[in-house]
């Protein structure tokens, strides 16, 4: 498949006068996508029940028929102002009871079913009037879920929604009751109505009362994404996308994604390094104009499996943003490094976002492929380069991974109820293993939590997957490479308990965890073979063989030949030398990295990124500073 290059257009908010060039400029610029309509509600629908198609119409027989493919966007995220005064309690309410205004976008609570409906009938107006249209070539439902911290709402609905939703799940409040300890503090209910939601309690709520909020909210998202694609498909072929986001774990993605046939995601590499993701002041200063030189591809690797191999970009961030705390402009070079970062991570598109910088509203300060008064913008002869690139170069497909990582967002969730310690994250704790990998210049696949075959790979890593799913679990016992679990995996009931007999419950091992440990900031625990762990340490015991200790003769390191127990959170330089050690016992050669160096490997070709402000040395070739290299294999 073609790998293509496509952009974000929002046709309502030009002159339509100026369609067509702006469509013609797209072609020459070498785009072959542009995505419309996803916030053009008030537009499609000013009042209720009355529809101006006219100007949608127009607008895909301009870009189309310039040669450009469309990515039609339900524009469900931003329900115009008539709606609310139809549905006053359609609003989300945070977790201090106070409701969402309008004036923004994502106004909407998942759980409100009035508005659920609302959204299933413009998709199916959406369905009807345009499946048949040559230029439409694939569907955007809504538009990045949880952003702005809209999956959780604490109205009137969602509760009336979870009463029902635990009704469902546990048929008795016995069973509820038992499930989830509510014999501790008098927390026993004689009624579903009586549940209320896990928030504005005088202490924390119990653990187990949040995860199961955790799981209704997630699958309120589900659903919400399910009957708009319902509805498209009943009237279309062409592909189904949402576009996720980084670093959310709020819902469960790999359900989302069971509904749709592609993964996208939006990368904003200088925002996110600023606005999500830790680091030490030096490394943020040292990559403030490049982006988290993992954070990419972890991203890649994920919505690449939760799309079953297929996944975009459906946005990339061409130029300063408008929204993390400072906004620095990228380096020359990098949105040219980030699209060829996508690709060789098996992305079929990379979309820029957006074409146009807005001269008003919430997102003016949002650079584009070109600037306001339509001078263009550095990004844009980057992408012109990008797509010569592209047709110089065959197609490089993806290549076999040696190396997995399991992630699982109920796990998150789970330690989000019950971190134990102020800087526990499943996402922190899942992206530090990944990263050691990739410093070693490995190849990653991740897989979802109930992955029933492991045959692929040499090594795998699960780290604070909080229960082993029965597939996940029959797959380890018939492993022949080596798999490292833990920290904290296994280690709980599906319920948020501790399980008996102790977790973990390996296959084929005797090994429990006797006592947890969190650890501040400026303290650690550490190994005789050198090194520390940070965050978080385990006490084992057991007859199971120990592999490493600690400086103080605590195991480490517990387990057989191919299944093994981490007690701790490695450090970075610790996480280094445990990886090298697994891959030259299993003869999976490595590629130690230098700072701000990256590697892929495709089916064809091996591509050298340079995440550094400066130029360095690849096998006697210099890449320069935000340069991609590539070389055949």
């Amino acid at each position: 498949m073609k790998r293509t290059l496509g952009v974000c257009y929002y046709p309502e908010h030009w002159p339509e006068d100026q369609w067509a060039t702006d469509a013609a400029q797209m072609v020459a610029s070498g785009l072959t996508w542009v995505r419309i309509g996803e916030f053009g509600w008030s537009r499609m629908e000013p009042s209720p029940e009355t529809f101006t198609w006219d100007w949608l119409d127009r607008a895909v027989d301009v870009l189309g028929n310039a040669g450009l493919k469309i990515i039609l966007g339900t524009p469900t995220a931003t329900p115009p102002r008539w709606m609310i005064d139809k549905y006053p309690d359609m609003l989300a309410v945070d977790a201090e009871g106070r409701p969402r205004k309008f004036g923004s976008r994502r106004h909407y609570d998942f759980s409100h079913l009035g508005y659920r409906e609302e959204c299933k009938r413009i998709a199916r107006l959406m369905g009807q009037r345009y499946s048949k249209n040559p230029h439409i070539a694939a569907w955007q439902i809504d538009n990045e879920y949880d952003c702005h911290d809209t999956t959780l709402s604490y109205s009137n609905a969602a509760r009336r929604g979870f009463q029902d939703w635990l009704a469902q799940r546990y048929q008795s409040t016995d069973a509820l009751n038992r499930a989830w300890g509510n014999v501790f503090w008098s927390m026993e209910y004689d009624s579903f109505d009586q549940i209320d939601l896990p928030n504005l309690t005088v202490t924390e709520p119990n653990h187990p009362h949040q995860l199961a909020f955790r799981r209704y909210s997630s699958d309120q998202v589900v659903a919400f994404n399910k009957v708009q694609a319902d509805e498209i498909r009943k009237h279309s072929d062409a592909p189904l996308i949402h576009n996720y986001m980084g670093r959310i774990t709020t819902f469960d993605h790999w359900k989302v994604g069971a509904d749709l046939d592609i993964a996208s995601w939006d990368s904003y590499p200088i925002g996110f390094l600023s606005d999500r993701l830790e680091g030490t002041p030096a490394f943020k200063q040292a990559f403030l104009r490049q982006g988290h030189p993992d954070n990419q591809a972890f991203h890649h690797d994920l919505y690449r499996a939760v799309g079953r191999g297929r996944m975009w970009v459906m946005e990339q961030q061409p130029g300063p943003v408008n929204w993390a705390p400072y906004n620095p402009a990228p380096l020359p070079g990098m949105a040219r490094l980030w699209a060829w970062e996508a690709f060789a991570h098996g992305a079929e598109t990379v979309c820029y976002f957006r074409w146009r910088q807005a001269p008003f509203a919430q997102e003016q300060m949002h650079a584009g492929l070109l600037r306001p008064d339509s001078a263009p913008a550095p990004a844009l002869a980057e992408a012109r380069q990008v797509a010569d690139e592209i047709e110089a170069l065959a197609d490089v497909g993806t290549a076999l991974a040696h190396a997995a990582l399991v992630f699982d967002y109920e796990s998150a969730w789970a330690w989000d109820a019950q971190p134990q310690g102020a800087d526990f994250e499943m996402f922190r704790l899942a992206f530090a293993a990944y990263c050691a990998m990739r410093r070693a210049g490995l190849n990653i696949d991740i897989l979802p939590p109930d992955t029933g075959d492991l045959s692929a790979y040499k090594l795998v890593m699960a780290p604070g997957i909080m229960t082993l799913s029965d597939p996940l679990r029959k797959a380890l016992a018939n492993f022949d490479g080596v798999a490292l679990i833990g920290p904290r995996t296994d280690t709980k009931t599906d319920e948020l308990s501790i399980p008996m007999p102790l977790g973990p419950n390996l296959p084929g091992s005797d090994i429990r965890v006797s006592l947890t440990e969190s650890m501040p900031p400026d303290d650690a625990i550490g190994l005789r073979n050198g090194g520390q762990f940070v965050h978080w340490f385990e006490h084992l015991e057991g007859q199971t063989e120990v592999l490493e200790l600690t400086a103080s003769g605590h195991p480490a390191i517990m387990g057989t030949e191919n299944l093994r127990y981490l007690a701790g959170w490695p450090d970075d330089e610790t996480f280094d030398r445990i990886i090298a050690g697994l891959c030259a016992e299993l003869d999976i050669q490595i590629h130690p990295l230098a700072t701000g160096l990256r590697l892929r490997d495709t089916a064809t070709h091996r591509f050298i990124f340079n995440y550094a402000n400066y130029a360095q040395d690849w096998k006697n070739t210099t890449i320069p500073a935000a340069g991609v290299h590539w070389e055949p294999l």
